[in-house]
Formats: structure tokens, sequence, C-alpha cells
């Protein structure tokens, strides 16, 4: 999400950081009954994804206590593998995913989080193989194949991810994160307008969550509509915050002529 993003990051190319931002929003599932910290976990009042990361760093620590004294704790490993990737940790929350996986080889929660412990460190093809292991022909499950698709998009591959978006759709009609997926996909290949057509229909949705009203900020800012995107971003951020992100981000557009051409040739032409 925007608010993800920091200002000391503004010497890294834009469409790098905007795909970085792009790929851990894909990335992203709902979070499920059996031990996925994507969402909460009981010992916190609080969603994670609204931490700052002190607070992650500390909530890591305690689960990462409790995985120490049980590593063949399915769900704690589970915990402690989400919030180290979480925490940029991804070389260690590989390592713990690895050996989860080993102890439940036919888990598929399992298998999906080791896939994406794989990816976000780097390695897409072999996260591509661990999702496709994951998933029955027989019992499609709509978060794996969104968890394809943002695999595929990473690989590069966006007609493929697209595919994988729509057959997610096809199990669960109008899930918004995959409708969110399906919109920062076209993000990646500068479709701005699809993107936030895409984005729209994921926030109307119920159960948006504000990593879709992010990802919609994000895409009207990227057409150099400021103020429009700091109004939807304020619906979640504080003001500061807000005004960070569209400062962030108007430096980000200036840095790179052709992300500046779009954003200039966009402006004010949709609503």
């Amino acid at each position: 999400m925007i608010g993800a993003m920091r200002r000391e990051s503004v010497s890294r190319p834009f469409v790098t950081t905007v795909a970085i931002v792009g790929i851990a929003l894909l990335a992203a599932c709902s979070s499920n009954k059996r031990g996925d910290v994507t969402g909460s976990i009981p010992d916190t009042n609080r969603p994670l994804e609204q931490m700052t990361q002190t607070e992650l760093a500390a909530v890591s620590r305690s689960v990462g206590d409790r995985y120490a004294k049980n590593p063949k704790d399915r769900n704690a490993g589970l915990q402690y593998a989400t919030l180290l990737r979480m925490t940029g940790k991804n070389g260690q929350a590989l390592a713990v995913m690895r050996q989860i996986a080993i102890l439940n080889p036919s888990d598929r929660e399992v298998l999906a989080a080791y896939g994406k412990a794989q990816a976000s460190a780097g390695e897409l093809e072999q996260a591509l193989g661990t999702i496709s292991r994951a998933q029955t022909p027989d019992r499609p499950d709509w978060k794996l194949k969104s968890a394809e698709g943002a695999i595929l998009d990473q690989l590069g591959r966006a007609e493929q991810a697209r595919a994988a978006y729509r057959d997610a759709l096809d199990i669960k009609p109008n899930e918004p994160s995959v409708l969110s997926n399906l919109g920062m996909s076209y993000l990646l290949t500068r479709d701005l307008k699809t993107s936030e057509t895409y984005l729209r229909s994921a926030i109307a949705q119920p159960g948006a969550d504000s990593r879709v009203r992010q990802n919609l900020a994000l895409v009207v800012g990227l057409q150099g509509r400021f103020q429009e995107a700091e109004n939807i971003a304020r619906q979640e951020l504080t003001s500061e915050q807000a005004e960070a992100n569209m400062a962030y981000l108007k430096v980000m557009l200036a840095q790179d002529s052709n992300w500046q051409k779009l954003a200039a040739k966009d402006d004010g032409n949709t609503n």
C-alpha cells in the first residue's frame, strides 16, 4: 500500500518502486481460520497491516519465542514466517517455511505460505511450482489461484497472471482482494485506466479492506490526480501520512519521464 512507502527510497527508479509496492499487495491474501496471520493474531488487538514496523518487530519476537520452543508447531511457524516477511526478513521466513513444509508436505495452506515465502525471497519459479502442487483440480482454491497470479505478474507473464485472477473470480465472484490484484496487474504494465476500473470495482465490494483503498489511491496518484488520491488515502491514513505519500508520489513521478508523461496525459480525464 502507499502507506508502506518511505521518503528515503526516492533514489530508487520509480518503475521499480511501483513494481515492488504492487508485488507486496498482489501477494497479500485474506486471513484464514487455521493460522495465517495476514490480518491479525490472537495476542494482538489490531490488524497487522495497521501496525508500525516497531510494533510488528515486537509481535514477531513474541511469536518467534513460541516457535523456538516448539519448531513443530504448525500455526506458530506460519505466523512467525508471515511476520518475518512483513518485517523484511525474507531469507529467515523462507527457512522457517521450508521446515514447516517438510513436516506438513500435503498441507495446502502450508504449501501456499511456503510458495509466498519463496516468492518474497526471489525464488519465483520455485514458488510457482509450490503453489501449483498445493492446488487440486477437483477442489480449486481461489486464494491459490490469486497467489499464482501474483507470482506470474512478478515473472512478467501478465496475460497468464490475469487468467489466474479470472479463474479465482470464477470460483469466488467479486472477491475484492482478487479484483484488487487484477487492478494492480494492469498497473504493472502501466495501463492505469484499466487498473483504476478494477480497483474501483474492488472497493465497492463488501469486505474490501484498507489495502484495496490504498491501491486505488496509488493508481489515482500515478495519474497525477494527487488531491483525489490524497482524499482516498485520508479515509485510511492520518493526514500526515496521506500528505507524505502524495509528496513521495510527486517526487517519484518527476524522476521518471514516461510516468510523468502518462500522468499529464491522464490528468483530469477520469473521475
